[in-house]
């Protein structure tokens, strides 16, 4: 396992540590993800993976950037080191409360129901942050 790998430190003044902290935060999922393929490669005595394909929800703030940045690192010296790892961006979709109509919430929109104007709404998609694979 790898949830004691060492994570880098903040630094810098004011915009720096903002951006170390947030990118901190893929830091941490991308180790979580990572944990889950080893654990699963362990319980399958399955190989050494060629790619590790993970689903992120466009509301959960994570930056895929941050993950593929990060990935190399996390995987050194375990069962996933030389994979790739693809991140699929999963859309926000929401249904509404009031009229059923399925859609992409808009900022533009007050995140509105394009159809019948209103708020109440339920999300269906978008909050995703999971292994949707791993390829042999």
């Amino acid at each position: 396992m790898i949830s004691d790998f060492p994570r880098p430190s903040p630094g810098g003044c004011g915009e720096q540590i903002e951006h170390e902290e947030y990118s901190l935060h893929e830091m941490s999922y991308m180790i979580r993800l990572a944990d889950i393929a080893i654990k699963e490669c362990e319980t399958h005595k399955a190989a050494s993976p060629r790619t590790l394909v993970v689903e992120v929800g466009e509301l959960t703030g994570v930056l895929p950037h941050y993950l593929q940045k990060y990935y190399p690192a996390v995987i050194q010296g375990t069962k996933l080191e030389g994979s790739a790892l693809e991140v699929i961006r999963v859309p926000s979709e929401a249904v509404c409360d009031e009229c059923g109509q399925h859609y992409h919430p808009e900022k533009e929109m007050d995140y509105r129901c394009p159809a019948c104007r209103s708020l109440k709404a339920r999300f269906i998609h978008g909050r995703e942050l999971s292994v949707r694979e791993i390829r042999f």
